[in-house]
């Protein structure tokens, strides 16, 4: 018993230390207050002027809504996608932080009328088996 006591909170510091130390995808989703060519197109710059090329940054992209791509599940709520893929947590965080990122929100934020923001924690992929 008295093992296991100590072996809960061990499990506990790797599991929450694994969590850290794994690439961390961050992805965003704007929907734009007045919705045109002009605002998407400063939108897009202001990304690419202010969120690429942060370290710790393993993928960068932005682009828009692929509105010709028209199924049950495309979700067509937003304008403009930015992807980022940490290398860890502590790498997204300090991105979070950062003065560009913070400039990037000040001077863009009257661009958008909703932010939608999905972070996760990357798995390894598994191995695959050549086809016989």
């Amino acid at each position: 018993m008295y093992a296991a006591r100590l072996l809960f909170p061990a499990l506990l510091l790797l599991t929450a230390s694994t969590a850290m130390s794994a690439p961390q995808a961050h992805m965003v989703f704007f929907t734009l207050a007045e919705p045109s060519e002009a605002n998407r197109d400063r939108l897009v710059a202001g990304c690419q002027k202010h969120l690429a090329d942060h370290d710790g940054v393993l993928y960068f992209s932005v682009g828009v809504l692929a509105d010709d791509l028209d199924r049950e599940v495309n979700d067509k709520s937003f304008h403009v996608a930015l992807h980022l893929v940490f290398e860890s947590r502590e790498a997204h965080d300090t991105y979070q932080k950062h003065p560009r990122h913070l400039t990037f929100v000040k001077e863009n934020k009257t661009l958008w009328s909703q932010v939608k923001v999905y972070d996760s924690d990357l798995v390894k992929a598994a191995s695959s088996a050549p086809a016989e």
